[in-house]
């Protein structure tokens, strides 16, 4: 057999990593450059009509169901594929970055699935989009263990039999890879991140009983759905493996695509193994699509809407509804917080709170829920255990009492919560203290004992950019302006300062996470993703 031509990608202004010829190989560099050949110009007509549709959204301040698909829906006789037996089972999943600490502990948690993230737990550096890939090939070689050099703790895999399933999520549509270029033109994020992880592991996890298993972020609509779907039959047939082994679970996170769920499925039904929803991104897709609709948009602080509010409620109970009328899971949202090793009281009082969502999730009728940290899996697992028993879903459950209007999942003005000065201080703080650590290449952060990610800091800065722009008064009196969140920003800032000291403080990234904060907070041009002017700011 002769050598694989080189590719026609240019690696462009990165630094040589270790074992990167193992992952950039000239076979799966070609790959990914066909897909970026086949399918950007598809992706960028899409990018186009979000703008297209965001510029009706304004206009009308509304959204239906789409007349055009009604047929789809109508039609009770379809259904996605039959799930494999390595995702039938999916009560808790874990999530988190491919860093190698990371890949053994959640692997190892105990946790019937794991989304092994490169999209919002993970800052897009060279070093972590590459040796992420490089980790996950090698945990399916069990070439993979792992010291701390502070503890001195060793980490390692145990018996094939009791690791979770890996679900690997890619970036969204909107990112580019800036490393990677096709004549002078960066490569999607999406494709990169794709691309190389099923080159290298689709036929491997075959052979280990499972299969390239994906999860799709971001998504906008069931026409981005149909673009995977020819992603997913060109890569099958590229490699030399069956059509249908491919499966993509899509995070209904955005409210344009919660108003086509089943079409979303309908397009991926080869391949459709599940809807998850969420809860962040799903808001800060709401502050953007609505920001300009008026007091009726304005959402209040966001630990003030919870899944039990009531537009909240439609969404998720739609979710389950769809995906049981069409044999695909229903999987919930995320159990964000992170035990504390000082506070027992804390502790407590938050798994309380944990157990108390998972119940309503397996109550509801979801098939499996999410968890940021291996201390939550076994809450979460006595939740499902308790409806599920033996059965491995509830798929059975079609929840046809569920009735949700297209008015129904835009109600926010149904919460009686108002955003308060303290949650504009939250948004301020949390959100610096996360863009501070992504720009030092971290996307899964632990602040104030939540594990957040990027939609963290979405939902956070966008809020302060509709309370301003809205006009919020305060329950303290004070207005929002932007020079009441500069002064707040300033503080804040100072407080971090005196917290870890000027050392620390000047070999961080403080004033310049607090200046972009600002910048997409207050800038009268709503920025559509937090993360692109971040990535130009983000080295490595």
């Amino acid at each position: 057999m002769s050598a694989p031509a080189p590719s026609p990608l240019a690696i462009v202004d990165a630094e040589p990593l270790p074992r990167q010829e193992e992952v950039l190989t000239d076979a799966a560099l070609a790959f990914v450059a066909e897909l970026h050949r086949l399918f950007t110009p598809r992706r960028d007509e899409l990018l186009t009509r979000r703008a297209e549709r965001r510029a009706e959204i304004a206009r009308t301040s509304t959204l239906d169901f789409l007349p055009e698909t009604a047929r789809i829906r109508e039609d009770d006789s379809w259904r996605v594929a039959p799930a494999p037996a390595a995702l039938n089972d999916r009560r808790v999943e874990i999530t988190g970055p491919t860093d190698r600490k990371m890949t053994i502990n959640a692997l190892n948690s105990g946790a019937k699935v794991w989304l092994a993230d490169f999209e919002d737990a993970s800052a897009p550096t060279w070093e972590n989009v590459v040796l992420g890939q490089l980790n996950l090939m090698d945990a399916y070689e069990r070439n993979i263990d792992f010291t701390d050099p502070k503890s001195g703790k060793s980490y390692a895999l145990k018996d094939a039999g009791e690791l979770a399933t890996v679900v690997m999520r890619p970036r969204g549509w909107h990112l580019e890879e800036r490393h990677l270029k096709f004549d002078g033109r960066p490569v999607p994020g999406a494709l990169v991140d794709f691309g190389l992880y099923f080159f290298h592991n689709a036929k491997r996890l075959i052979e280990l009983g499972k299969g390239p298993y994906f999860y799709l972020p971001k998504t906008e609509s069931h026409l981005e759905a149909r673009l995977w779907n020819d992603i997913f039959v060109f890569a099958q047939d590229y490699v030399g493996i069956p059509q249908g082994t491919v499966r993509a679970t899509v995070l209904i996170e955005t409210i344009t695509a919660a108003y086509e769920m089943e079409e979303i499925l309908y397009e991926l039904r080869d391949h459709a193994s599940g809807l998850n929803a969420g809860r962040w991104d799903y808001l800060f897709s709401i502050v953007k699509n609505f920001r300009d609709g008026g007091a009726k948009f304005v959402l209040p602080d966001r630990n003030a809407v919870t899944m039990t509010a009531p537009f909240m409620r439609a969404y998720t109970e739609l979710l389950v509804r769809t995906c049981h009328k069409r044999g695909a899971h229903a999987i919930g949202g995320m159990a964000a917080f992170i035990p504390s090793r000082r506070d027992a009281e804390v502790n407590k009082v938050a798994f309380e709170k944990v157990k108390n969502d998972k119940d309503r999730e397996a109550g509801d009728g979801f098939d499996g829920s999410w968890v940021a940290h291996p201390d939550l899996v076994p809450i979460a697992m006595e939740s499902f255990d308790k409806v599920l028993g033996e059965k491995p879903n509830q798929k059975d459950r079609l929840r046809e009492d569920v009735d949700v209007k297209a008015a129904d999942l835009i109600a926010i003005d149904s919460l009686e919560a108002k955003p308060t000065y303290d949650g504009l201080r939250n948004a301020v703080q949390v959100g610096t203290r996360y863009i501070e650590a992504w720009l030092r290449g971290l996307g899964a952060v632990a602040i104030f004992n939540l594990m957040e990610d990027a939609a963290t800091a979405e939902i956070s800065r966008s809020q302060i950019w509709q309370w301003i722009n809205a006009g919020v008064v305060f329950e303290n009196g004070e207005t929002a302006t932007a020079d009441l969140v500069r002064k707040v920003a300033a503080e804040e800032l100072a407080k971090i300062r005196e917290e870890i000291g000027e050392e620390a403080f000047q070999a961080g990234n403080w004033q310049q996470a607090h200046d972009l904060l600002l910048q997409v907070s207050l800038d009268a041009d709503y920025a559509d993703f937090l993360t692109l002017p971040a990535y130009e700011q983000l080295v490595g």
